[in-house]
């Protein structure tokens, strides 16, 4: 077993066990027309190994925590693709990591209103199962063009006790649009943005903003 899953494993042990559901993870992708069929498919891929990843295997079995997968675009787009799932051994988890590679793409060719993707996730919390924590992951490649501000869709999560983080997917440039736009108006207080350069580094974020959620709150 590598060394660092080792730690992991320590750090987790010294906590006390949790009791039912410690954190109910929305994980909100971009399938905006800014997102191409390939790079569609490296986010799949990215969502994948992230779940099948070890340390964040255990992570999510020990918090018993619950995922939810969420596609969105335009205003009147965002589709809950794989509905609540509960993270209680390595058997399910490997099962949703089957169903998100073979989950069909959402959307074509549309606008970006991550506004309307964070209200659409405030609804499917309110739906989900009663966790400790309740989070919405929103990953995308652009900023808003569309729908209803995202600011004002922050300010209504922060009201409901909702944290917001995000995973800014930036061009391999030197700026990061991207990730201002989140952080100044998509992330909760409290909450955090990662940049992934290109969608090619996505799955190596991906995995680390899921360490940091589910790890980091029990340290």
């Amino acid at each position: 077993m590598p060394a660092a899953r080792l730690a992991l494993l320590a750090l987790l042990c010294l906590t006390p066990p949790a009791r039912g559901c410690e954190v109910a993870l929305l994980l909100a992708m971009d399938v905006s027309g800014s997102v191409d069929a390939g790079e569609y498919g490296v986010q799949v891929e990215g969502l994948v190994a992230g779940l099948r990843d070890g340390a964040v295997r255990d992570a999510l079995v020990l918090g018993q925590a619950a995922l939810a997968v969420l596609q969105w675009s335009g205003p009147n787009q965002q589709r809950l693709s794989i509905p609540w799932r509960p993270m209680t051994d390595e058997r399910a988890i490997a099962a949703i990591a089957a169903e998100a590679g073979a989950m069909a793409r959402a959307f074509h060719s549309s606008g970006t209103a991550p506004g309307n993707a964070i209200a659409a996730g405030l609804e499917a919390l309110a739906r989900g199962p009663d966790c400790g924590r309740r989070v919405i992951d929103i990953s995308g490649d652009g900023d808003q063009n569309s729908g209803i501000a995202t600011a004002g869709a922050r300010g209504r999560a922060e009201a409901a006790g909702v944290t917001i983080n995000a995973v800014a997917i930036e061009d391999p440039g030197l700026g990061q649009p991207v990730t201002e736009f989140y952080r100044r108006h998509a992330i909760t207080r409290g909450g955090f943005v990662m940049t992934a350069r290109g969608h090619r580094d996505y799955a190596a974020t991906l995995r680390a903003k899921l360490l940091r959620e589910l790890v980091a709150p029990a340290m």
